[in-house]
């Protein structure tokens, strides 16, 4: 497919009535993805709650959220080849519509024999139906010189969501507390129903409001070839093979954050407040490091900005290493926050280098299906590498070796981000 068709498919709007058309679809895009993971994640604010509540170990919930793992990497590639074959408006109407469901059954507090089932449901409704399908349509929606801002905008708007819904879940939780006599079933059911009816809502409002106008050329010039063809065709574009080592690299780094309220706890022997409110603070540094990312990677380039970040993430993880005897909070503080605004710049921007593969937008999807399958492969080895280091070593050396590995693979990501630079400038003659 030549560049002109793909142009003249994705052309980018230029009335002010389409402009707000488009940007308002990206909205609808941004709240989707910002309102459906809090539900499936509901431990990350209310794990002591959910053990009590449905009367489970620690040991089976993390079970659900291994089979939750594994039903997302099952997932990744069909998920590119539907979003190929069907409208991001209808993928994600019954994304959002289906994790709304099964969170409404989740709030009648099924028996344990019925949990791994909804879990499942929402791997599947989050993964098969929802991701690429939100990738694809937001690279739908930017123009050739909006992919940062856009892919900027989408993870820092996400996490603003998250953040705002999670305050007024937490609010809610805390009155439903005082005014039932301390009932934490009570509580956390109203919860459980604020997320599961905000996904419904986001449904009917995506099925009756976004409509892509691109949508219907695309169909028309779908890609001709099967599913296997469409994979040789994409395997023979080798700048989407280091689209994928970018995000496998930058991901990681993202990973690492998880670890440093245990890291600050026994390396700097800060107390678990001040810890908490170092690592709660850091989730704010996300719209800020996403949405800033996003317009200095479209002024700057993204291929620039994207390597300077992960240079610079993985320095502060190095200093994370070779600093724990200073005292000062403050200065520990301003590293995490540091680490923290580029790893979300990371996640901001690495979707958007995809454009300068010039994939054609009728297998956009199954390229994302693809770069996924390979990228997110961390959630998999990552925590059985950072269990095997702590079977094997002791102390402070298991983080010493776990966030030094993972600096050493954001110095890799950030080679292959200027490899990708040069191959796409040599490819456009520039």
């Amino acid at each position: 497919m030549s560049n002109a068709t793909i142009e003249n498919v994705v052309g980018t709007p230029t009335s002010k009535k389409e402009r707000i058309s488009r940007y308002f679809q990206f909205l609808l895009l941004l709240l989707a993805g910002g309102a459906i993971y809090p539900l499936l994640y509901l431990r990350q604010n209310f794990e002591v709650s959910i053990l009590e509540v449905f009367n489970i170990t620690i040991s089976e919930l993390g079970s659900y959220y291994s089979a939750l793992g594994v039903m997302y990497m099952v997932c990744y590639l069909p998920s590119g080849w539907l979003a190929d074959k069907f409208s991001p408006r209808l993928l994600i109407t019954f994304s959002m519509a289906a994790t709304g469901g099964l969170g409404l059954w989740f709030a009648t507090i099924p028996s344990k024999a019925v949990l791994p089932y909804i879990f499942l449901g929402w791997g599947l409704a989050a993964g098969l139906t929802f991701w690429a399908s939100l990738i694809k349509g937001v690279k739908m929606l930017a123009g050739k010189n909006e992919q940062g801002r856009f892919f900027g905008i989408l993870d820092g708007g996400r996490g603003l969501v998250e953040a705002v819904l999670a305050t007024i879940a937490v609010g809610l939780f805390a009155y439903m507390i005082e005014t039932n006599g301390d009932s934490t079933t009570v509580a956390l059911k109203q919860v459980i129903h604020l997320y599961a009816y905000t996904c419904l809502t986001l449904a009917v409002v995506i099925f009756l409001f976004f409509k892509n106008k691109n949508e219907v050329e695309e169909v028309k010039n779908v890609r001709e070839g099967n599913l296997l063809s469409n994979l040789k065709f994409l395997a023979s574009i080798p700048e989407m093979w280091l689209v994928a080592g970018v995000i496998f690299c930058g991901y990681q780094l993202f990973w690492a954050t998880y670890s440093f309220s245990a890291y600050m706890q026994q390396s700097y022997e800060v107390t678990a407040v001040t810890a908490g409110f170092i690592t709660v603070a850091k989730l704010w540094m996300r719209p800020i490091g996403g949405i800033g990312a996003g317009f200095l990677g479209d002024r700057y380039r993204i291929e620039n900005v994207l390597a300077v970040s992960l240079v610079g993430s993985s320095c502060g993880l190095l200093l994370m290493i070779v600093l724990p005897g200073m005292q000062s909070i403050f200065f520990l503080l301003l590293l995490v926050l540091f680490i923290g605004v580029l790893t979300y710049a990371i996640r901001g921007l690495y979707w958007a280098i995809l454009d300068g593969c010039e994939v054609p937008p009728q297998v956009t999807g199954l390229a994302v299906g693809v770069i996924s399958l390979i990228a997110y492969t961390p959630d998999i080895f990552l925590p059985m590498l950072n269990g095997y280091l702590a079977e094997n070593y002791e102390g402070l050396t298991v983080y010493h070796l776990y966030f030094g590995y993972i600096a050493v693979m954001g110095f890799v990501g950030a080679v292959a981000c200027m490899k990708l630079k040069q191959m796409i400038d040599a490819k456009q003659g520039a």
